[in-house]
């Protein structure tokens, strides 16, 4: 289980590195000159000028990330990782199918609210 979480974790932090650093590098520079100009310490530059306008962008990149993540981990599940998918294996291998059935009931029901509360974040945000 322990390569499993590894693998999704080094994938996340560096799908979200990257988009967030990218979310940065747009940001508008005029309000970051604006706050500057007032004498702001970079503490409160970053506070006020910086994360006001990454923010919803960092919100965004972890839901849409959470959402694949469970999908991923239900995957990775299949080929020995542990979770869910490790289950979904072994029930497949046992031909117990009122197993399987219930194991990919759980996992589109799981699947379904989390795009149902990525949804609703990313209309809260938007």
């Amino acid at each position: 289980m322990l390569a499993g979480i590894i693998a999704i974790a080094f994938r996340s932090v560096g799908f979200v590195g990257k988009l967030l650093y990218e979310a940065i590098e747009e940001t508008d520079p005029r309000q970051v000159e604006a706050i500057t100009a007032t004498g702001a310490s970079q503490a409160q530059v970053l506070n006020y000028a910086i994360w006001p306008q990454v923010m919803p962008g960092f919100v965004g990149i972890s839901v849409f990330r959470w959402d694949i993540n469970i999908r991923e981990s239900t995957i990775l599940g299949l080929v020995g990782a542990g979770g869910i998918g490790m289950q979904l294996q072994s029930s497949l291998n046992m031909l117990a199918w009122p197993q399987v059935l219930l194991i990919v009931i759980v996992i589109l029901a799981t699947v379904v609210l989390s795009e149902g509360i990525s949804s609703q974040v990313r209309k809260a945000l938007i």
